[in-house]
C-alpha cells in the first residue's frame, strides 16, 4: 500500500517535473530520463526526510538536469553546425488523451524561440533563470543546487534575463498561423522577392542537422538571404504538400504553434533517401521572424502525431 501510494503521488507531479526538465535541458529524451531517475531516487529515500514532495522532486530533477546540461556542452564541441533544442511535435488537433509534454509546451515560455534562447545560456544561468523566474524558487535554494552563493545565483539569473529580453513577444495562434501560411504561399510562387516580403526584415533561420543532411551550417540572417536559402532547399528536395511531392510536408504543432513535419511517413524508396525534418516558426509584427529547421533525426524523438 505504501509503495502504491508513493507511486500515485509521484505520478501526480510527473507533468510538472517533465515541464521543468524539458525547459532545463531542451531535450525530450533527457527530460524523460531525468524524471525517471528522480523516481528511482525517491523510491530509495526515507519519506521522513521529505517535507514537501513537489519541492524535493523539483530540486532532484534540477540537479540531474544540470548534469545533463554539462554533458550536452561537451557534446556541442564536436557537433556539426548549429544546435537547436528538440521540438515537441503533435497533431494540429489536440489529442483526447494528451501526454504531459503536449499540454505543457502550449505555454508561451516553451515556444521554440524561447527555448532557443535558453540554449545560449550557461548551465548555471539556465538553472537559475528557469527555477527562479519560472517557478519562484528562492535564490538560497538555487544556490545550494548550483554550489554557489545566493548572490551569485541572483547574478546568474540577471544575466539570463538580459538574453531573454531579445525574444519576440508571443503572438496569438491566429496571428502565428496567418504568417506561416503567408510564407508558404509565397514559397509556392518560387519568387525570392515575394518570399522575402513574407519574412521579417530581421528574420533569422537556424538549421540543425549535425551533418546528416543539407541545412544551414551557420545562422542565416535577413529576409532576402533566407528567401533564397528556403527556395534552394525546396528545389533540392522537391518539398511540397501534394501527394506526388518528392518530400511531402504536413502541418503539425511545434512547441505549441503551427509548424511543419516533412516526410515523416515516407512510403516510397525515393523519399527514404531524405530524413524527417521538423520546421518551427516564430512570428513578429505579423511576419515570420524565426525559422527553425530541425533536420537531425536523433533530435526528433518529440514527434508525437498519433
Amino acid at each position: 500500500m505504501v509503495a502504491a501510494l508513493l507511486a500515485d503521488l509521484f505520478e501526480s507531479h510527473r507533468a510538472h517535473l517533465l515541464s521543468v526538465a524539458y525547459r532545463l535541458t531542451g531535450s525530450v529524451g533527457d527530460a524523460e530520463d531525468a524524471v525517471q531517475e528522480s523516481w528511482l531516487r525517491l523510491a530509495g529515500t526515507h519519506q521522513s526526510e521529505i517535507d514537501d514532495l513537489r519541492a524535493w522532486l523539483t530540486t532532484v530533477v534540477s540537479r540531474i538536469c544540470l548534469d545533463h546540461l554539462r554533458s550536452a556542452a561537451t557534446r556541442r564541441e564536436t557537433y556539426v553546425g548549429q544546435w537547436l533544442p528538440e521540438p515537441v511535435v503533435t497533431g494540429v488537433t489536440p489529442s483526447s488523451t494528451p501526454d504531459p509534454l503536449e499540454s505543457v509546451v502550449r505555454r508561451h515560455e516553451y515556444r521554440m524561440a524561447a527555448m532557443v534562447v535558453l540554449d545560449t545560456m550557461t548551465p548555471p544561468q539556465r538553472v537559475a533563470f528557469v527555477l527562479h523566474d519560472g517557478l519562484a524558487v528562492p535564490f538560497d535554494e538555487i544556490a545550494e543546487i548550483l554550489g554557489v552563493s545566493a548572490d551569485a545565483a541572483r547574478q546568474l539569473a540577471v544575466r539570463a534575463r538580459k538574453a531573454v529580453a531579445g525574444v519576440p513577444a508571443p503572438v496569438s495562434d491566429g496571428e502565428h498561423e496567418a504568417a506561416v501560411r503567408r510564407l508558404l504561399a509565397a514559397l509556392a510562387t518560387g519568387d525570392a522577392g515575394t518570399v522575402a516580403k513574407a519574412l521579417h526584415p530581421d528574420a533569422v533561420l537556424i538549421g540543425d542537422a549535425n551533418g546528416t543532411t543539407s541545412t544551414a551550417v551557420n545562422i542565416v540572417g535577413g529576409a532576402e538571404k533566407i528567401a533564397r536559402f528556403m527556395l534552394g532547399l525546396i528545389d533540392k528536395y522537391g518539398i511540397g504538400d501534394s501527394d506526388d511531392a518528392a518530400t511531402r510536408y504536413e502541418f503539425a504543432t511545434v512547441n505549441g504553434q503551427l509548424g511543419l513535419v516533412m516526410n515523416l511517413d515516407s512510403e516510397t524508396e525515393e523519399q527514404d533517401w531524405h530524413p524527417a525534418r521538423v520546421v518551427g516558426f516564430a512570428v513578429r509584427d505579423g511576419l515570420v521572424w524565426g525559422t527553425y529547421d530541425h533536420a537531425n533525426p536523433a533530435k526528433l524523438t518529440g514527434v508525437r502525431l498519433s
